[in-house]
């Protein structure tokens, strides 16, 4: 089954494709080189059907999107849907950058929790599937581990370790990301195996 990924992003490509190496079935593509919608939702649902439309209808095929971040109880839900906004610069500016916030706050306050919305979209924009999943944990006072990216170096799991600490195979299965992937492939399993066209699929919502 053929799907577009709703992201030029090649990095994202190769995650994905991490994620579903057991799902033969399943053909992941980008978006083409031109797609770039504005992400103009107050939220990671908003902003992940606006991307999954905008690719669906860009390529006339099934698309998903996801739209992910990381939200800090002390900092009122911020960085939120602005993570990768965060700041200027790298992933190690935008870290250093919160845990200068957060340097005052004490450990039994540094609650966090990641989110990822996905969304399906049929070939003409409607929403076939959705669902949000969250990983729960709290910032940690110093980077730890190198297996992760964007936050997870500052993201100290119920486990006790970081995300970048996490064996890619482990993290893959318990992450928020990991998490609402399972539930799209199930979903999109289900047509993989049966004569229905993607623009058959039908719009539930979780």
């Amino acid at each position: 089954m053929r799907i577009v990924l709703a992201t030029t992003n090649a990095g994202k490509l190769k995650e994905f494709g991490e994620l579903s190496k057991s799902e033969p079935w399943l053909a992941l593509e980008l978006a083409p080189p031109d797609f770039s919608p504005e992400e103009t939702g107050k939220t990671f649902f908003e902003n992940a059907k606006i991307k999954a439309a905008a690719a669906a209808i860009l390529t006339g095929n099934v698309a998903v999107a996801d739209d992910s971040g990381l939200v800090v109880e002390a900092l009122n839900g911020r960085p939120g849907i602005q993570s990768a906004r965060y700041c200027e610069g790298t992933d190690a500016d935008r870290r250093a950058k919160l845990l200068k916030e957060m340097e005052k706050v004490p450990g039994g306050e540094r609650q966090a929790a990641f989110f990822c919305a996905m969304v399906v979209a049929n070939p003409d924009g409607t929403v076939a599937f959705n669902t949000i999943r969250c990983w729960e944990g709290q910032i940690s006072f110093t980077e730890k581990g190198d297996n992760g990216f964007g936050y997870d170096p500052i993201f100290q799991t119920k486990r006790g370790m970081t995300a970048a600490e996490i064996a890619t195979d482990e993290k893959n299965r318990i992450s928020h990301r990991g998490q609402a992937w399972a539930q799209i492939v199930a979903f999109l399993k289900k047509f993989a195996t049966t004569s229905c066209e993607p623009g058959e699929m039908s719009n539930t919502r979780l």
